[in-house]
């Protein structure tokens, strides 16, 4: 059955590797089952609710993936833009976590008609290199903030606007040992390395008297207070429309990435560079996202941490599966959830933001016309602290900029319609 499923020899694997692909991937993930209950807490939801949604989001995200486009790629709620549902859309504009749920339900929904349609090459296609690697790493930077101020190691100041926290508390002493073990360990190529020391700082931090115990296992909390509580309604707001176009444009761009980053580690592009099946692995992502909000959880993605289990010899589908399954286990570990610290989680923030933010090594820098405007749309995210202003700063300067410098032509149509609209939302709804 698992041949026929999979195809395992025809990809050159068989069960015990794809097994092993599938814990290693599952290890290199597995904290976003406590960091993204946290981060969605502050927008006022239900933790054990969140932890719940979320390991059910993956599971199921996963499980498409593994058994309808048999791909070793795992799926989760994506970091980055979860900050930014809670920091960014609730925090920050005012709108209820309701809503912000809505406006993930709708650019799933707009994710899986482009799937769906023949034009989603073209669409991916269209917008400048420049801009994709750009907001990714703005991302990065915009998690880097949130994880240093989570961890009290940068504060507002009236006067800078931000200062450096008290360096001597306990806390901020345990967040800054908890990122660089992530950092030594990853490069010691230790399975496991972000949630191995979420784990070892809580428990130093509770042997410290810093924080309370808790449990560990137990049954798992109800998903009541967050399932179908989304808001469509109050999503199609005007105003929401920048926040719709955000998630749905970064998770497009971030998913492709993915999809075609992990796929060319593992050898699964074809003599074109092309990924086979691409139509199934997006639509994996989308109806993942769709699912995800009816569940309570951000958008839902894939991971670059697949790479993991592909280095460890996943190859098909399988491997995803196992992935899934490991999640469906841990929804028995709530308690442990609960118990992990705003400073054992914030090192994770920091951690995930360097691997997002070497992008902008990747940007032509001989080129100032390609260059100037992913700069800007970065450096804009954090310190707007909105990932949608940031990308439409960035199309707004690329088109202004490109033709300014007599180079309209090379720059596409969907570009000038993007950079149009953000240009109106600016003016007219901000």
């Amino acid at each position: 059955m698992l041949e026929s499923t999979f195809k395992l020899s025809e990809h050159g694997t068989t069960v015990r590797t794809e097994v092993v692909a599938g814990i290693t991937t599952f290890l290199t993930m597995a904290y976003i089952m406590f960091v993204n209950p946290m981060i969605l807490s502050d927008a006022g939801m239900d933790p054990g609710a969140v932890f719940v949604a979320t390991c059910l989001a993956a599971a199921i995200g996963t499980a498409i993936m593994g058994l309808y486009a048999n791909y070793p790629i795992a799926l989760a709620p994506g970091m980055g833009l979860n900050a930014y549902f809670t920091y960014g859309v609730v925090l920050g504009m005012n709108y209820t976590w309701q809503v912000a749920l809505g406006a993930v339900f709708l650019s799933g929904v707009l994710f899986v008609i482009l799937s769906l349609l023949p034009v989603r090459e073209w669409v991916v296609n269209a917008i400048p290199r420049s801009l994709k690697i750009a907001i990714s790493a703005g991302i990065g930077l915009f998690l880097a903030i949130i994880g240093m101020k989570n961890a009290g190691l940068v504060v507002d100041h009236p006067a800078t606007l931000v200062g450096m926290g008290d360096i001597t508390s306990p806390a901020v002493l345990l967040a800054c040992a908890g990122f660089l073990a992530m950092v030594i360990l990853d490069h010691l190529r230790v399975p496991g390395a972000i949630i191995l020391s979420i784990l070892g700082v809580t428990l130093i931090g509770v042997l410290m008297g810093i924080s309370p115990p808790g449990g560990i296992m137990s049954a798992p909390p109800s998903l009541a207070p967050t399932l179908m509580q989304l808001d469509i309604m109050g999503a199609l707001n005007v105003g929401l429309i920048a926040v719709v176009f955000a998630f749905f444009f970064v998770d497009l761009f971030d998913t492709a990435g993915t999809l075609v980053g992990v796929a060319h580690r593992a050898g699964l592009l074809d003599e074109q560079g092309r990924l086979p099946r691409l139509k199934k692995a997006l639509m994996a992502d989308s109806v993942a996202t769709v699912v995800g909000s009816g569940l309570g959880t951000s958008t839902t993605t894939s991971y670059i941490e697949s790479a993991a289990g592909i280095r460890a010899g996943g190859r098909t589908g399988l491997t995803a599966c196992v992935v899934a399954g490991l999640f469906l286990l841990g929804l028995f570990f709530s308690p442990l959830a609960g118990t992990i610290p705003a400073y054992a989680t914030a090192p994770a923030l920091v951690y995930v933001a360097c691997l997002m933010a070497r992008g902008l090594a990747e940007l032509d820098w001989d080129d100032m016309t390609e260059s100037a405007p992913g700069v800007i749309a970065a450096i804009s995210m954090p310190l707007t602290f909105s990932i949608a202003n940031g990308i439409g700063f960035g199309f707004i300067a690329y088109v202004v900029i490109k033709v300014a410098t007599g180079q309209a032509s090379k720059v596409s149509s969907a570009v000038y319609v993007i950079g149009a609209a953000f240009v109106a939302k600016f003016v007219l709804i901000s």
